[in-house]
């Protein structure tokens, strides 16, 4: 079968083994370090996309994808907006909701929390609070029969429990004979929800129904705003900007990425920094065939000479040494990947078991949002990484090999 003769000698000269033992010692170093760096590099990578993957998680069960309310500080007929809002395709659902910030009070026992009216029957549509239930359900908050859900910290805070009758005390003021007084009102609460830590959802969170809100903040039948869902939560900012230009001026519309955008942000560059930095492993790994390179064309001096002696092309050596260094990095390259992807696919596993044989605890929920290490694999990731690699091996061998090709016969063959 004809193979090419820089093809068929770069491989020889791979598989054969030389009289110097220390440059085949050299390659292998070089081809686990490659393997090992991409290895660390997948890794990590799939960590922080698990990280990310449960921040987002959190996020976007709570939190909506667009919110629209009014300078006024309430919507009038919000029905009519509502209606108008489901008519773009884009958005799938829309939710009134009731805001403000609150006192609760409960045995002695304050806490401030910012309280929302809502209609649990829509609020489904546009966040997973019904969801996060642990006790109660949000079906429970009636009309009229002032029922709470409260966050799990924030019920702990008070040490409060389902049936509790809280005291809930707004920013608006009654006037009485004895002069201006908070207005105030008994909730009982009717249920408690775990939304997970990291962003102070439990601890300063609680949900009372929409037409309790609306009586306790004096709306009458007015609303704060609307929240709405959308098919892709990342298309939410393209989608407020067409929005806005057809409201009136009046209206003001948010996105979690006002919220939480620079959060995001930082996540994602932390990501990029970390691949960067991790990448330098893979480069030193690398450009040991350098080193390797160079000492093989000391070793094969004699056989370049022979070559060239028969008409090989200055082109055809350097093709050699560049095939030989490439083979090392193609292996090294798919020991770290085979080696990465079952390292990632199994690292919480892996931490689980530490962690209970030598009863310690690498993650707290309190600190890392989650109390395990997550892990998700992504194929541009794995592109990125493994072609990174074969390009730093390839550039490796170009010095070596030029050097090789520069060769002169004559000098070479002159003492053997």
């Amino acid at each position: 079968m004809f193979r090419p003769a820089a093809l068929f000698i770069g491989l020889r000269y791979t598989r054969a083994r030389r009289r110097n033992h220390f440059i085949s010692f050299i390659s292998l170093v070089s081809m686990i370090g490659i393997a090992l760096g991409i290895t660390v590099l997948i890794t990590v990578l799939s960590v922080m996309n698990g990280f990310d993957r449960e921040i987002k998680k959190r996020v976007f069960s709570m939190v909506p994808p667009i919110t629209v309310s009014s300078h006024a500080g309430y919507i009038t007929e919000w029905k009519e907006v509502k209606k108008l809002l489901l008519k773009y395709p884009s958005v799938t659902s829309a939710a009134p909701f009731v805001t403000g910030e609150v006192l609760l009070n409960y045995a002695g026992s304050t806490q401030p929390a910012i309280l929302s009216g809502i209609l649990p029957d829509q609020e489904k549509n546009v966040s997973a609070i019904a969801d996060k239930m642990i006790e109660g359900d949000l079906s429970d908050l009636q009309p009229g029969k002032f029922g709470i859900v409260l966050g799990e910290n924030l019920a702990a805070l008070l040490d409060a429990r389902i049936g509790d009758k809280i005291t809930i005390v707004t920013p608006q003021v009654s006037l009485s004979p004895a002069g201006v007084i908070p207005r105030f009102k008994r909730f009982t609460v009717a249920g408690i929800f775990r939304a997970g830590s990291g962003f102070g959802f439990d601890r300063g969170l609680g949900f009372i129904h929409l037409n309790d809100a609306q009586k306790l903040f004096g709306l009458g039948n007015h609303v704060t705003g609307l929240h709405l869902n959308t098919e892709d939560v990342f298309a939410a900012p393209n989608i407020a900007l067409e929005l806005r230009n057809q409201l009136t001026p009046n209206t003001s519309i948010s996105t979690w990425a006002d919220q939480f955008g620079e959060f995001f942000h930082a996540v994602q560059l932390e990501k990029t920094m970390m691949f960067l930095i991790l990448l330098l492993i893979i480069a030193v790994a690398a450009f040991n065939l350098v080193s390797t390179l160079m000492m093989v064309v000391n070793e094969k001096e004699s056989d370049i000479a022979i070559l060239r002696t028969f008409g090989a092309t200055p082109h055809m050596v350097m093709s050699i040494f560049i095939i030989q260094g490439g083979i090392i990095g193609i292996f090294g390259t798919l020991l770290g990947l085979v080696g990465g992807i079952t390292l990632a696919w199994n690292v919480t596993e892996i931490v689980n078991w530490i962690q209970n044989v030598f009863h310690v605890q690498f993650l707290s929920s309190n600190i890392y949002f989650v109390n395990y290490l997550p892990s998700e694999i992504k194929f541009s990731d794995i592109v990125q990484i493994c072609g990174a690699s074969l390009i730093l091996s390839l550039l490796a061998t170009i010095y070596p090999a030029w050097r090789a090709a520069k060769m002169d016969p004559v000098e070479s063959l002159r003492y053997e």
